[in-house]
């Protein structure tokens, strides 16, 4: 018997202490990249998108990729991108943990059509807000004094 799952994951994560450091000319660069390191584990990436503070990663994941590795290895891949190419200068890396949510099938259009806008959404929303809103909107218990 074969393995099917259909685990589609929003993934987000920000700069450390949320610095304004992933500029816009450099950003493409760095999501091309993390691109070619979720192809590398077989997972199906959606869409990537973000602003100058964190960014988000919608993808189908492998039924042999545990969450938790993958981030890491992004995290620390893209870290190591960054010093060696010289991209995004002002870098000092990414905060210690993430967010991940599981999403229907049927919600896929309207979440790639959400990354693909971050620029003009937070227009009107901080990244703090809209963090809390997605912990909120999955039913996640959080204190505020260890979410930043």
């Amino acid at each position: 018997m074969s393995t099917y799952t259909q685990i589609l994951y929003q993934i987000v994560f920000s700069t450390k202490n949320r610095d304004r450091t992933l500029v816009e000319k450099d950003r493409e660069r760095l999501f091309h990249f993390i691109w070619g390191i979720l192809e590398n584990k077989n997972c199906y990436l959606c869409r990537i998108g973000g602003v100058e503070d964190h960014l988000h990663i919608i993808t189908h994941l492998h039924p042999t990729v545990a969450l938790a590795e993958l981030v890491k290895d992004i995290k620390l891949a893209t870290s190591d991108f960054i010093k060696k190419n010289e991209v995004l200068p002002d870098f000092s890396g990414w905060q210690e943990g993430y967010g991940a949510f599981t999403y229907d099938i049927s919600a896929k259009r309207n979440l790639i059509a959400y990354v693909k806008n971050q620029k003009e959404h937070h227009c009107k929303l901080s990244f703090r807000e809209e963090y809390i809103q997605l912990l909120n909107e999955h039913g996640i218990e959080f204190d505020e004094k260890y979410l930043f």
